[in-house]
């Protein structure tokens, strides 16, 4: 190593590429990076690994598995037309989606020349991006109105014990237009419902055994409460799925594996919502500007929407509900207990 100004420790590449740590530390295993080594053993990437590296991010991106990245960076382009047809799609899609937003600007500004003021709300719509929702807060708390903008592909609900979450979480499955709340119970008959699914329903059986071969080459486990969730997971035309401390019965590989196949869906698949205190599940470090984090405070305090920066309103009491699954082993099934007093 020539020069220690030229080369980024794993922190610094992580924040550069956008991605976490963990992830860096995979392709390395997977042999797609090779970073330098100082004298006492600490990595420093340098320019061409940051080159490298940026390439995988994009690749993966793309929806690639690290297999098929490997053998794209070795020369073989299989997988990769595919990959970019889908992107394409996405993107025409987005663009229609502007047009259409143009469109309305333009009829408001139209009738506004005609001295027409806009309907209630309609300014409103415009400005909005993506879906919304807005109803009264559940016990605990005390109806107060709630407002979720811009409702994104990724959302995640935490908060510590007692807070909520989960009432929270099935109000929105009860409010969201043709949504879906998967709870606990999802892998208690051992994965013979999921099974049934699949001999019934041979395009859901293609498209759960194409995640399955991608997540296992990113490390995962199959297992029932695996392929129970992703039975719910991959039904097409589907609304948001809202889904009840989503790394039940994963390790943390598979955790790994399953929010970066998750955090790769198109823009425009349904929109989940996930109750985690997982650390692997929610990494606010990787947190990409396609998702959203919902905390519901201790004290029921309204929900509050957390941007993942330290110091941002909310961040440090975020990162205290989230642990590894060592930790969380713990305190799994209690709940939030005060005794009555006498």
């Amino acid at each position: 190593m020539s020069s220690s100004a030229q080369f980024l420790n794993p922190s610094q590449a992580a924040r550069r590429l956008g991605v976490s740590t963990k992830a860096l530390r995979l392709y390395e295993q997977r042999g797609l990076v090779d970073p330098a080594r100082t004298a006492t053993g600490w990595r420093g990437y340098g320019p061409d690994d940051m080159a490298r590296a940026n390439e995988i991010v994009a690749l993966r991106t793309l929806g690639l598995s690290l297999a098929q990245v490997a053998r794209v960076l070795a020369g073989d382009p299989q997988g990769l037309e595919p990959a970019l047809a889908a992107h394409q799609a996405t993107l025409e899609e987005r663009l229609r989606q502007i047009a259409d937003t143009v469109e309305k600007v333009r009829g408001v500004r139209a009738d506004l020349a005609l001295g027409q003021a806009p309907a209630a709300g309609e300014v409103a719509r415009l400005l909005e991006s993506g879906l919304s929702v807005a109803f009264d807060l559940p016990w605990p708390w005390g109806g107060e109105r709630f407002e979720l903008r811009d409702i994104r592909p990724l959302n995640y609900i935490t908060g510590p014990l007692g807070c909520g979450k989960t009432r929270l979480a099935m109000r929105l499955a009860e409010i969201l237009p043709g949504a879906a709340f998967l709870g606990l119970e999802r892998s208690a008959d051992g994965g013979a419902g999921a099974r049934a699914r699949l001999v019934a329903d041979l395009d859901l059986k293609s498209r759960v055994d194409q995640v399955l071969a991608w997540l296992t080459e990113d490390g995962a486990t199959i297992s029932e409460a695996l392929l129970a969730l992703l039975v719910e997971l991959e039904p097409a035309g589907a609304g948001a799925l809202v889904v009840d401390m989503v790394e039940q019965g994963l390790d943390e590989p598979t955790q790994e594996a399953l929010i970066a196949y998750l955090r790769r869906r198109r823009p425009d698949a349904r929109p989940l919502f996930l109750m985690t205190r997982s650390c692997a599940i929610l990494d606010l470090a990787a947190v990409g500007p396609g998702e959203t984090i919902i905390f519901c405070p201790a004290n029921h305090s309204p929900p509050i929407c957390v941007i993942p920066h330290p110091g941002a309103p909310g961040y440090e009491a975020v990162a205290t509900c989230l642990a590894p699954n060592e930790v969380r082993a713990r305190t799994e099934g209690m709940v939030a207990w005060r005794p009555l007093s006498h």
